[in-house]
């Protein structure tokens, strides 16, 4: 009797051999599909996890995920994203969420992706939510809504809905798996340019390399050395840096480069804000900081000065990476 697709890649990882992209993208598409059981869908997790992930096998499952997503139908070369892994050790508001609003002030157009939170107190849907804002538009919808306004929210549970046969087995395991990678890399609106927070330090390469297979355009995925899942106010933050035409050099694949860096927020003249000022909260207390936000000034050194180090490069991406660093955070302020 033939071997499945699925047996053969658990058989595989028992063994600790990696799969191929291919073979990867197969077996997560049956998953997709409700073919596979719990307790293989555990295994093939698990089994990943232990042998630890590759970036051809990170990219083989988000493009199964690709492939079984709701699309969005949307115009225009430079639309971003700022969805991140989560995870972060350290609490904060939501930061990507509300530099996406900042990323669309300063020019850009953004396709916000995201979820309501699995690991911290408030995901970007829960704020939003809390904010008054419609979470579950349908693509048309979100389209519209895109073109109109320069930003929409995509709730990744209207727009994955093949995630439901591994989401029951995700939460029991309660431990980090590839699938906690894949939001950031399965934007519905096929976003090319993103700032990716990702908070394992050893994990964010893997997501640049897959970032780099999936045919990003311009990519920075960030991680800040304090347990941040952003640019991080206090300290280094480690960058991977992707970008399309490099030829296949540096350490990324499909005609991409992958470049690291270090970013330290003192480099930029703007101030350090302690992180206690950044603590996270409910989602209610969370949206009123909308409230403070349209001020000028007070912030500074909080949440105002953060969002200008932590998201301009999605206004920076926008323009197609011309520029420096503190042009972008001049637009930033200037908006």
């Amino acid at each position: 009797m033939p071997t499945s697709p699925l047996a053969h890649a658990i058989a595989a990882l028992a063994n600790r051999q990696s799969l191929s992209e291919r073979h990867t993208t197969d077996v997560f598409a049956a998953v997709m599909r409700g073919e596979a059981t719990p307790a293989q869908i555990a295994a093939l997790l698990m089994g990943l996890r232990v042998k630890g992930e590759t970036p051809e096998e990170v990219a083989g499952a988000a493009r199964a995920l690709r492939d079984a997503m709701v699309r969005v139908v949307a115009d225009g070369p430079h639309l971003v994203d700022t969805c991140g892994t989560g995870g972060g050790t350290v609490s904060t508001f939501n930061i990507s969420t509300a530099a996406a609003f900042v990323a669309a002030g300063a020019g850009a157009s953004v396709a916000k992706h995201g979820n309501r939170s699995f690991t911290s107190k408030c995901g970007s849907a829960d704020v939003l939510e809390a904010l008054g804002v419609p979470i579950t538009l349908d693509a048309a919808a979100a389209a519209r809504v895109l073109r109109e306004a320069c930003l929409t929210f995509l709730f990744a549970p209207t727009f994955h809905p093949a995630m439901k046969h591994a989401g029951p087995v995700r939460r029991e395991l309660a431990v980090p798996s590839v699938l906690n990678l894949l939001g950031p890399l399965a934007n519905p609106a096929g976003v090319r340019r993103q700032v990716v927070g990702v908070a394992d330090a050893d994990r964010a390469p893997l997501v640049a390399g897959a970032l780099a297979r999936l045919g990003a355009e311009h990519a920075l995925v960030v991680h800040g050395r304090i347990g941040m899942d952003e640019i991080a106010p206090q300290g280094i933050t480690d960058v991977w840096e992707v970008r399309s035409g490099g030829g296949g050099g540096g350490d990324g694949g499909g005609g991409a480069s992958v470049t690291t860096w270090q970013l330290d927020p003192a480099r930029y003249q703007l101030a350090i804000a302690d992180v206690a000022m950044l603590a996270g909260e409910e989602p209610r207390a969370r949206a009123r900081r909308r409230a403070p936000q349209r001020g000028r000034g007070g912030l500074r050194r909080g949440p105002r000065g953060l969002l200008r180090r932590g998201r301009r490069p999605g206004a920076h991406g926008a323009r197609g990476g011309e520029g420096t660093g503190r042009a972008g955070a001049v637009a930033a302020r200037e908006r």
